[in-house]
């Protein structure tokens, strides 16, 4: 499976929300990046704003977890 590029740059955070950012991935067991990358992507969806995914990358995506039950 191809690894999707990624993008950086920069983000102002106020310490307090940066506090409660870091201490809400550590109780998720994720890094700081990691939780700003879920929290973004969960937005996105719940907003219905991320492209639809083709048809051949969701039946990819259920083959290969066939797959691993096996």
């Amino acid at each position: 499976m191809a690894k999707k590029a990624t993008k950086s740059f920069i983000l102002r955070v106020d310490s307090d929300t940066m506090d409660a950012i870091e201490k809400w991935a550590a109780d998720e067991f994720r890094s700081t990046n990691g939780q700003l990358q879920w929290i973004i992507t969960e937005a996105l969806r719940k907003a219905r704003r991320l492209p639809k995914k083709k048809k051949s990358e969701t039946e990819n995506q259920e083959d290969h977890s066939d797959e691993t039950d096996k």
